[in-house]
């Protein structure tokens, strides 16, 4: 189990790509891509991490107005802290930091399809994504 859990300790970009290697999210980020990583982390609005002493070992990372919705964008945990309930407790921190009116909102992994709902979430059926090179 994490030694604890944190909403403003700073991260840096080697340690992000780290952990997305160690979970299943880095198949499907930048992490190839320094600048769009620390992008990512410079522009998100909310941090929860998860350590063992000055490991990370999970992370939540967020886009939000804090008030009526918030993007988990990332949500990823270290395969061998998985199913510990490390994932469960950064989403519920990062519940914690948000407005009673607030919706919580994210895309699954394909693996993770399963766990979401397990733990509360519904599906929505209408979400929409479009990629930033394509025209509209």
């Amino acid at each position: 189990m994490p030694s604890h859990y944190s909403t403003d300790r700073k991260i840096n970009c080697d340690q992000f790509v780290d952990l997305l290697q160690r979970s299943t999210l880095a198949e499907r980020r930048p992490v190839d891509d320094p600048a769009c990583i620390q992008a990512m982390l410079d522009h998100a609005d909310l941090l929860c991490t998860a350590w063992d002493d000055d490991r990370l070992i999970g992370i939540a990372r967020s886009v939000t107005d804090f008030h009526f919705c918030c993007y988990l964008s990332d949500l990823a945990v270290d395969k061998n802290y998985q199913r510990t309930g490390i994932g469960k407790q950064l989403i519920r921190l990062t519940m914690s930091m948000l407005g009673p009116k607030a919706k919580l909102i994210l895309l699954s992994a394909p693996q993770a399809t399963g766990y979401y709902p397990k733990i509360g979430f519904q599906s929505h059926p209408s979400a929409w994504i479009i990629e930033s090179t394509r025209p509209l």
